[in-house]
């Protein structure tokens, strides 16, 4: 994963007794830059750290017959395969490095704007500039690329589960029609997408995790019937159990009886994860219908920029004398910008951190107009000499905000090619479709119970783990019981209003939940809730990262005896 430890490759190939070894790169973000860094050097747009990595290990790779799948490609696949193959030929080292492409729909965005198409979520027009475009392609022109005999295989954007699917696929000859087999290995894909998150990374009982220091990597082994253990290397750090397996199963899968990848609409409403040995569970249950005729598309585009300052208070009443910090610069911002004919912010935020004598304080606005914000550099800085004793606030950054434009579209007129080594070749995905409607609505869940006898107030995280993160604007958070007999309690307790009422005034839409009674887990989504998300928001946490353990801090009444 892009941004994570440099040590994670070394470790699988040299420890794990892998075949295939994937990585993934990229994010919403990410295609923007990429992108911008094409529009100035039409040769880049990759990872280009990936070449650097890859033509170290390459040796070790082509000893041990390793097959490797990334979306290194970014918005420029067809040059990250060049780079790689010309840094292999420095190293005298022969390998076949195959290619998909047919994600970017950057030359098609005037198309999609003449013909009026509008944000899935929020209705708004395709923008009027775009930094990037492209559709989430899926697994089966990867199992192509396998098939044609690439030992290294690049793709630009799909979803990032296909990065396993693709070689599952390959390996065991499984067909569009092989719904819950492909359900199966997207859920393998999805428990190792993020690193070693699924294999005690981000784990709400972090004391039970010894180290991280050399935290193992995770690895699947899967069987032709899709059932797979999730594991790590041996004598690594971190831990594997049904619990942190089950934090990442929930991991911003919005509806767990639809999640939808291009191969296939997932249920996992039902999948079960059991210990089945030291550091292994084994997971099965997942269950899969017929996809969309529909890709899920992305495009990025820059909506002004946004100035953030960041400043402490120390001492007695730091929480009020940040507030009036953070609220005398706003007004003296606003009086420069007005002063200078400008129109005003059209968003901002103050954010408090901290406890009664030290306090963290984060002060941010948007504009469209650059200028309008360089000289609140200034002003941000002078209040560390003229407003509260003991703060200090820093002259504050100005960056771009690059939002996030969602869109569907046919999959008949995404064309797909596979380029093997003798050029692209169009490889012809299935577009049958046919997905009806989520399983969640058929899920018999668990019934709310009220705790009878004497009751005591606990935090959730007596009771639950959490896992958040975030689906566009949306915040997702699932909670798993410890115990399955808490599970009655806290589908009486933890209800959609009163999650909604916790995150005020953040959450402004609604929120939905969904159950999982195989793991024994709720999943809360809350609409309109992270500022736009993303890049777009002004808040410290726009992923929503923090939410799940924010959430644990709820108090509620249980039976005394827990």
């Amino acid at each position: 994963m892009w941004g994570d430890t440099t040590l994670s490759a070394p470790q699988l190939l040299n420890g794990g007794e892998v075949h295939y070894l994937v990585c993934d790169y990229l994010a919403e973000v990410t295609m923007a830059i990429m992108a911008a860094q094409k529009m100035r050097k039409p040769e880049a747009g990759f990872a280009t750290d990936f070449v650097k990595t890859m033509s170290q290990l390459l040796p070790t790779i082509l000893s041990k017959k390793v097959k490797v799948v990334v979306n290194a490609g970014g918005v420029n696949v067809e040059a990250c395969r060049e780079a790689l193959l010309k840094a292999a030929s420095a190293a005298k080292v022969d390998v076949k490095v195959g290619a998909v492409l047919g994600d970017d729909l950057t030359e098609r965005t005037d198309e999609f704007r003449d013909a009026k198409v509008s944000e899935m979520f929020s209705g708004a027009p395709f923008p009027a500039w775009t930094v990037s475009c492209n559709a989430y392609l899926g697994a089966f022109p990867i199992a192509q690329a396998l098939a044609d005999g690439c030992q290294i295989v690049i793709t630009g954007r799909v979803v990032d589960s296909a990065l396993v699917l693709g070689p599952l696929i390959h390996e065991f000859g499984w067909g569009p029609r092989d719904l819950d087999k492909l359900s199966q290995g997207t859920l393998a894909g999805h428990l190792v997408e993020c690193g070693a998150q699924g294999t005690g990374g981000l784990f709400t009982d972090w004391k039970d995790v010894e180290s991280w220091v050399n935290i193992g990597f995770p690895i699947v082994e899967v069987q032709p019937s899709g059932e797979f253990i999730l594991t790590k290397p041996p004598g690594t750090d971190g831990l594997v159990s049904p619990a942190t397996a089950a934090e990442q199963l929930l991991y911003e899968i919005h509806d767990p009886g639809a999640y939808h990848v291009p191969d296939v609409a997932c249920d996992w409403t039902h999948v079960r994860i059991e210990q089945a040995s030291e550091h292994a569970v084994r997971v099965t249950g997942a269950r899969g219908q017929p996809p969309t005729t529909t890709y899920k598309c992305i495009a990025t585009y820059q909506n002004g920029f946004k100035f953030v300052t960041i400043g402490t208070v120390f001492g007695h009443q730091a929480r009020d004398k940040a507030q009036r910090v953070a609220h005398t610069l706003l007004a003296r911002w606003r009086q420069i910008i007005q002063k200078a004919g400008k129109d005003d912010f059209f968003d901002s935020r103050i954010e408090l951190v901290g406890g009664d004598t030290e306090i963290t304080l984060r002060l941010s606005v948007k504009h469209l107009d650059r200028g309008a914000l360089e000289p609140l550099k200034r002003e941000s800085a002078a209040a560390t000499v003229s407003m509260a004793q003991a703060g200090a606030v820093s002259p504050g950054t100005i960056t771009p905000v690059v939002s996030a434009f969602c869109f569907l579209l046919d999959k008949k007129t995404v064309p797909c090619q596979v380029n093997s080594g003798n050029g692209p070749v169009a490889f012809e995905v299935s577009c049958a479709g046919g997905f009806v409607d989520s399983a969640s609505n058929r899920v018999v869940a668990v019934e709310a119970v009220r705790p009878r006898g004497p009751t005591a107030k606990v935090h959730l995280r007596r009771l639950c783990w959490a896992r958040s993160g975030d689906k566009g604007d949306a915040a997702n958070i699932g909670l798993i019981a410890r115990r399955p007999e808490y599970l009655p309690f806290l589908r009486h307790a933890v209800t959609c209003e009163r999650v909604r009422m916790f995150f005020q005034p953040d959450c402004r839409g609604h929120v939905e939940r969904f159950d999982l009674p195989g793991i024994n887990a709720m999943n809360f989504l809350l609409q309109n809730t992270l500022g736009g998300g993303g890049t777009s928001s002004l808040h410290v946490d726009p992923l929503a990262k923090t939410y799940g353990q924010r959430l644990l801090e709820m108090e509620v009444e249980a039976p005394a005896e827990w």
